[in-house]
């Protein structure tokens, strides 16, 4: 396992760039933010990561390929083929996004979103998305996530086979899988069995935590990893059993001190479980 997250500071080139993420102990990295089309800068990158042993994890492609909105869609999909393509070009171990939503908010819910059709929708998007780009290296990949497809392990199973791409992978962040109390109160059989069914095609994953509050009816609130309910004994064990270079991506936290904190709990957790 290979653990990053976000840097925090501002850096001018790719050298700045791997020395931000050795200070804080970083192995995995996210994709620096560049365009295709910036071919000299993309190679200054690669070679100072490859360098580095610093392995790129992800580009993020963050949009809504099935949204209502026609043009919104296409729009979509071109910036996602884009991404792919510039994982690819990188040294990327994947692009990753979720599969988008039917409703206005490109990451909202919608009651469309769950359905048979906008299943068929997904899979002809990814298929449209990765045989425009037909990556050797890099994957497409899309985030679980608690109110669209793939929202459990078996139905990224399905996509997968009904997509049918080599190009085409998994994103795992097991935090996204918890929709009710009997799913946070056995989020480690949760976890087990999405490391036991998706292990093979799993690319990259996120870390953070989750909260169950006392608060009716049902609430569940994202957390620093280590101030949650997250069973991360197991998810980090299940994980060690993957490819070791499978990135730990840290997120969608608000300052440096809170990712020390979060990577201090991820690596003291890994220094137990290894006997260190």
């Amino acid at each position: 396992m290979r653990l990053g997250g976000p840097i925090m500071e501002k850096t001018a080139d790719p050298q700045e760039w791997v020395a931000a993420h050795r200070r804080e102990g970083y192995t995995a990295a996210y994709s620096p933010e560049l365009k295709l089309g910036q071919s000299d800068e993309i190679a200054a990158y690669r070679k100072a990561a490859a360098d580095a042993e610093l392995v790129i994890a992800e580009v993020g492609a963050w949009s809504n390929p099935i949204s209502p909105d026609d043009e919104a869609r296409r729009s979509a999909i071109r910036y996602c083929q884009e991404r792919l393509a510039l994982a690819e070009e990188i040294g990327a171990r994947c692009c990753v996004n979720i599969a988008g939503s039917r409703g206005a908010k490109w990451d909202g819910p919608h009651p469309a979103n769950l359905s048979d059709d906008t299943f068929a929708l997904i899979v002809d998007t990814v298929r449209e998305i990765v045989d425009a780009v037909r990556p050797v290296n890099a994957f497409y990949t899309l985030e679980t996530m608690p109110w669209v497809f793939p929202d459990t392990a078996d139905n990224y199973l399905k996509l997968i086979e009904a997509i049918d791409r080599p190009g085409f992978a998994v994103h795992l962040d097991p935090v996204n899988l918890i929709t009710s109390p009997r799913d946070f109160y056995f989020n480690g059989d949760i976890i087990r069995e999405s490391f036991r069914k998706l292990g093979p095609y799993v690319k990259s994953c996120h870390a953070k935590d989750l909260e169950l509050t006392d608060e009716l009816t049902v609430h569940l609130g994202e957390r620093r990893p280590g101030l949650g309910g997250i069973d991360y004994r197991t998810y980090l064990s299940e994980l060690g059993k993957l490819d070791k270079h499978i990135p730990l991506m840290l997120e969608h936290l608000p300052t440096a001190e809170e990712y020390k904190l979060a990577a201090g709990y991820v690596r003291s957790l890994q220094a137990e479980l290894e006997g260190r």
